[in-house]
This record gives structure tokens, C-alpha cells and sequence, in this order.
């Protein structure tokens, strides 16, 4: 498997209840080095600019909405197949159905306030870190 770059997220839900080094620790512990890293607090344009690919979808002004409603880290992890070890540490988008020990399972509070976000393609992990960070900002 080759090194791969992904985008990670940790969302506003997540940021409120201070959960950003516990969240990195399971990053760091799957393996996962995190190679740039930002605090932000998204507008609402910002955010649906980002999720632009969901804007026909019922449940893209409630996504902007709560993306905006707080900060955000959004961060580049790196490693082996970082997108889909990073899939696997996150856990399915429903807390419910998401394995013991991940993300997900541990801090989410509901499938819309999962607290994190992360790529699921090599090219959508490209557009996404490009859309946050300069390539001078990601070094590993």
C-alpha cells in the first residue's frame, strides 16, 4: 500500500466538548501522522462551498448550518492507505452501527453530529486538503 495524504475534520460537536487530543490520539495509535493541522471557524458559505457536492441532497443546509456553528480542525493526516485507515478509526457515519473503539462509537452524538469528517477517494482527498491548506502546509 502506498503513503497516502487524506483530509480530517473534527467537527464542531467534537470541538465543544474538548474532544480534539483524544481524537488524534486514535489517529496517531492506527498509525495515522498528522502533517498539518488548523483551528477554523467555517461561515456558512465556506461550508457549503466545501460540501458543495451534497447540495442537492435533503440534509445539506443542516450540514452547512452546523459546520458553521462552531470551530472546526481541520487537519492532513499521513500514512499506509491513510484514506481508508482513516475510514476504518472514524467508524460508520451512524454512531449506532460504528465498531467499538472508533471515533464514531466513542464521541459522536447522532449520524448528523458524528464529529469527524474524512476524504473517501484519493481525488477527493486532494480537492479537500486543497481547499483548506497551501502546499507549503502539509510536511511530514
Amino acid at each position: 500500500m502506498a503513503t497516502e495524504h487524506t483530509l480530517s475534520i473534527i467537527k464542531p460537536d467534537a470541538t465543544a466538548r474538548n474532544l480534539t487530543g483524544k481524537i488524534n490520539a486514535k489517529f496517531e495509535e492506527a498509525g495515522l501522522r498528522i502533517v498539518a493541522q488548523k483551528r477554523i471557524h467555517l461561515t456558512k458559505a465556506q461550508a457549503g462551498e466545501f460540501y458543495k457536492v451534497h447540495a442537492e441532497r435533503p440534509f445539506y443546509d443542516e450540514l452547512c448550518t452546523f459546520m458553521a456553528s462552531g470551530p472546526v480542525v481541520v487537519q492532513v493526516l499521513e500514512g499506509e492507505g491513510a484514506i481508508a485507515k482513516n475510514r476504518e478509526v472514524m467508524g460508520a457515519t451512524n454512531p449506532a452501527d460504528a465498531e467499538p473503539g472508533t471515533i464514531r462509537a466513542e464521541f459522536a452524538e447522532s449520524v448528523g453530529e458524528n464529529s469527524v469528517h474524512g476524504s473517501d477517494a484519493p481525488e477527493t482527498a486532494a480537492e479537500e486538503i486543497s481547499y483548506f491548506f497551501a502546499g507549503i502546509e502539509v510536511v511530514g
